[in-house]
């Protein structure tokens, strides 16, 4: 889990300041922040990219290791292509939790 330091910031220049006991040898330096709203919609983007990685992964792991039964190879390869249609369905329709649907 991430912490936050709560902090001061100016509407006019926009300088941030979090006061802390301070003990003599303070000097400022330049630092660099992201707004925490902007933090947790990275956060989630990342989790969601991960998650259509993960089906995806699947999807091509089936592709590599399915051997169909001697003369069975086109029924099996329609269905590969029906499955990954509906997971690349599935990925355009962005839903958050409609991979863990599209995974099994």
């Amino acid at each position: 889990m991430t912490d936050f330091v709560q902090a001061w910031q100016c509407i006019g220049c926009g300088r941030i300041e979090a006061p802390q006991p301070c003990i003599g040898v303070c000097q400022d330096r330049k630092v660099r922040f992201v707004y925490a709203g902007e933090h947790e919609e990275a956060l989630k983007r990342a989790r969601r990219a991960e998650r259509q990685a993960d089906i995806l992964k699947d999807l091509a792991r089936r592709l590599a290791f399915v051997n169909p039964q001697g003369g069975q190879w086109e029924p099996c390869y329609r269905a590969m292509q029906s499955r990954a249609r509906r997971v690349l369905a599935t990925l355009d329709v962005g839903e958050d939790d409609a991979g863990d649907s599209a995974a099994n």
